[in-house]
């Protein structure tokens, strides 16, 4: 696995057209299976002008940047902090991830503001997104039979237990083995070795049950979750939004 060089990256960001709130790494990184060869998913807001708002010409909400860096790949992907609220405001496990992630590239005080607002916006029903989630990806591993799409899926799923369990939004796969099947680690180291490595071991038979254990324990842990039915950082993420947009 490359050793990522976060002052290389933060010199890169310096040359984004609009001020960032905070960057953060996303994908196979964050997940905690990397590969040799993995691309790195930096994402994170970035912040429009009020005059690129409120006039006729408005500015991007999204900008999307690809370089290669020590021979990876690597994608920068920024909302506007508006698009980015909004978001966070529509149950989307995805962009919660990316604001909590504890690989920070880039962070201002504003990122610690959103971090805290983050919190008002998990609910029951980000269920939904990781249930989602991970029948997309356990349909491209039955496609493919490749290991990424298959711990991608026990991925989601276990970080979606955990969500409707705790409360807590934990996204490396690592720290949620107690409750995956024992093959797992080694599923993992495989895919450390390649991005695109084909699945050995298990059988398709013993995946499927677990998978589909796991199915019925996310949605077990919806059914008896704690967490509220609707977020309650609307407010917060306004009065935030306003506030920042305001000062640029």
């Amino acid at each position: 696995m490359r050793m990522l060089d976060y002052a290389e990256l933060r010199n890169i960001m310096g040359e984004q057209p609009y001020p960032l709130l905070f960057a953060t790494v996303s994908g196979a990184h964050l997940y905690g299976f990397p590969s040799r060869d993995s691309d790195v998913d930096l994402r994170g807001v970035h912040v429009l002008p009020a005059a690129e708002v409120v006039g006729l010409r408005t500015g991007p909400e999204t900008l999307d940047r690809t370089w290669f860096e020590n021979e990876a790949e690597v994608d920068l992907v920024t909302h506007d902090l508006a698009k980015f609220a909004r978001l966070m405001l529509r149950r989307n496990g995805y962009v919660l991830e990316q604001v909590l992630s504890p690989l920070v590239v880039l962070s201002t005080p504003e990122h610690e503001e959103l971090v805290a607002l983050a919190a008002g916006c998990i609910t029951k029903w980000h269920a939904h997104h990781y249930r989602g989630f991970a029948k997309t990806q356990w349909e491209f591993f039955g496609k493919t039979g490749e290991l990424k799409p298959l711990l991608y899926t026990f991925r989601v799923l276990l970080t979606g237990i955990h969500l409707m369990r705790t409360g807590v939004v934990q996204a490396d796969l690592r720290e949620l083995l107690d409750e995956a099947p024992a093959y797992l680690p080694d599923l993992m180291a495989a895919k450390a070795e390649a991005e695109h490595g084909a699945l050995e071991g298990p059988s398709v038979e013993t995946l499927t049950a677990d998978i589909e254990a796991l199915q019925a324990a996310l949605d077990e842990a919806e059914a008896v979750s704690q967490l509220p039915d609707s977020a309650a950082a609307e407010s917060g993420l306004h009065d935030f939004l306003v506030r920042v947009r305001l000062s640029r």
